[in-house]
């Protein structure tokens, strides 16, 4: 996933289209504070969270596949890995290499959904998880969307107080 990659204009025009720009200069904050980075970097803890680089990329990258899964398929099962906290780690054969790679596909799947509905308006349930309420749930293709930007954004910001106490870099200065 490369900065030029991300400052494509969207296929899509419209709503679909600026919601996918808006998710997409999300990920280019969140990128940008991976530039350089060495994967012992990715895996350094650097703040009393248990956050690092590495984990938040394997976080989003997994989390955008599990909500592109959920708005394709439809059918309110969990998908596979949505409820592994491991995917907040970086794992001992991950690389951020490897990882921007998934990162990437993600992104692929997640555009490639949302061209191929037939609108926004479209309803999925939810998964059923430990914090779900009790009657089911579900939401719009829009709300979905809203919401990857919305986790992408929220990350960004952590990865940004985590490389800047890992080196003194940050997004605002590297842009």
């Amino acid at each position: 996933m490369t900065s030029s990659s991300q400052n494509q204009a969207p296929p899509l025009s419209g709503e679909r289209g600026e919601l996918l720009q808006a998710l997409a200069e999300q990920r280019e904050l969140f990128l940008i504070t991976l530039r350089g980075l060495t994967d012992e970097q990715g895996a350094r803890r650097t703040t009393v969270s248990e956050l690092t680089l590495g984990g938040i990329l394997r976080h989003l990258a997994s989390g955008e596949r599990v909500w592109t899964e959920i708005l394709v398929k439809g059918d309110g099962e969990l998908p596979d890995g949505m409820l592994d906290m491991e995917q907040y780690r970086m794992g001992a054969g991950d690389t951020i290499e490897g990882l921007l790679r998934q990162y990437a596909a993600a992104a692929e799947a997640t555009a490639d959904a949302v061209a191929g509905l037939p609108d926004l308006d479209r309803t999925v349930p939810l998964p059923v998880t430990p914090w779900s309420p009790p009657e089911p749930v579900h939401w719009s293709a829009r709300r979905i969307l809203l919401h990857l930007i919305k986790e992408t954004a929220q990350h960004a910001g952590h990865a940004d107080i985590i490389r800047e106490s890992l080196d003194g870099a940050s997004s605002t200065a590297q842009r």
